[in-house]
């Protein structure tokens, strides 16, 4: 039975090869001074980074930067952040780049104007912000997250090595956001290939849960077999822009909340990933890839109509003569076979973890109760081991 509900989403899209002249339009409902948050200069060596200052300056506003923001947003660079933001008074946080620019902007607009640690208030008590939010917009440059249409924010502390991700309310979602395909052109073959991952994991960590007949269910099918669709044809030709639109597309329909409603949602190998990020500093979503084979495969027994739905409805396995188990069973081999076939990370020793590694991840690793089975320590360590 479809659970009660309530659905909003506040991001306004702004999709296409022209979706950049729509800036203009939404600058105008802020004040002028603009804070431009980036990562690490790809954006001036494609031309984007003056493209969007032209377009800042001709709508008279003034210009602050932020830049330098990492793969894995560190507390540290949040409250340089905090500084830059107070210091100039910012009206509007304008983020360019990928998921980690935009989910470090969320963070730094619920964290200017709060009176307490921000670390402690959001990323270890949870809590929704209670003091004035400062506007984000965004032009995505990477796609997986789904950022760029959610409240989610994921910061990494350093000093007591824990990656944790925070799930604000629509008060916090961006304002805008602005995809143009066309910008992923430039993303490094490695990065585009994680973000595919991401993708994925978004999807199957909300359709491996619950067990009625569920609307949302037949839309993520139908995200899934678009995305390996286009995945093939994005790693032969990542100029390809049929492909690389609709994978676009899928990412922010994947996380923008939509397919959540009514499902229970199990993200535990999102907690598993992140607890190696803090580790490894690993590309997010490669850390997923090479945990969720293990993952799925433990708690398949306990999900086994749904893992045989996923192997029948998306990967096209046929069901005569086979068991359930069979049938789930090959079902995840044509996920393994997918996964080697667009070059993902198959394992954590890619990564860079060790074994004197794996307590210590372990300890980081949050356990969520959304899917079928709840993990102990004692089987999330099995999984990091299966996964080396």
């Amino acid at each position: 039975m479809l659970g009660e509900f309530t659905y909003v989403n506040p991001t306004r899209i702004h999709f296409g090869k022209e979706a950049l002249a729509k800036l203009p339009g939404e600058l105008v409902q802020y004040g002028d001074r603009v804070l431009l948050v980036y990562g690490g200069g790809s954006i001036k060596r494609t031309g984007l980074y003056d493209k969007i200052v032209t377009v800042l300056r001709e709508c008279g506003k003034q210009i602050f930067e932020d830049a330098g923001v990492m793969p894995n947003p560190t507390l540290e660079k949040l409250r340089e952040g905090i500084q830059i933001a107070r210091k100039h008074e910012i009206d509007l946080i304008l983020a360019v780049g990928g998921g980690s620019v935009c989910d470090y902007a969320k963070a730094l607009s619920v964290s200017v104007h709060c009176d307490e640690d921000p670390w402690e208030k959001y990323y270890v008590r949870f809590e929704e912000p209670t003091c004035p939010i400062v506007p984000v917009g965004c032009v995505l440059t990477m796609v997986g997250t789904g950022s760029e249409m959610n409240g989610g924010s994921v910061i990494t502390n350093r000093e007591t090595m824990r990656k944790v991700g925070h799930v604000f309310g629509e008060a916090v979602y961006p304002k805008f956001s602005i995809l143009n395909p066309e910008l992923t052109y430039t993303l490094p073959e490695y990065q585009m290939k994680a973000g595919f991952y991401d993708i994925m994991s978004h999807i199957l960590e909300q359709y491996f849960s619950g067990t009625d007949d569920n609307t949302s269910d037949y839309l993520m099918e139908g995200l899934l077999r678009s995305l390996i669709h286009s995945t093939r044809i994005a790693v032969k030709n990542p100029t390809d822009y049929e492909a690389r639109s609709n994978i676009m597309w899928i990412a922010t329909l994947a996380l923008n909340t939509l397919v959540a409603k009514g499902k229970a949602t199990d993200w535990e190998v999102h907690m598993l990933g992140q607890a190696v990020g803090a580790y490894t500093d690993a590309t997010h979503g490669m850390t997923l890839s090479a945990v969720a084979g293990a993952y799925y495969r433990h708690i398949l027994p306990y999900g086994l109509p749904k893992f045989k739905r996923l192997a029948v409805n998306v990967w096209n396995v046929s069901p005569d003569g086979k068991s359930d188990e069979q049938i789930a069973n090959e079902g995840l081999a044509a996920m393994d076979a997918w996964m080697e076939e667009i070059g993902l990370v198959r394992s954590l020793a890619e990564l860079g973890v060790t074994e004197d590694m794996l307590e210590g991840i372990a300890d980081a690793t949050f356990l969520q109760e959304g899917g079928y089975k709840v993990l102990n320590r004692s089987e999330v360590v099995e999984i990091l081991r299966a996964s080396m």
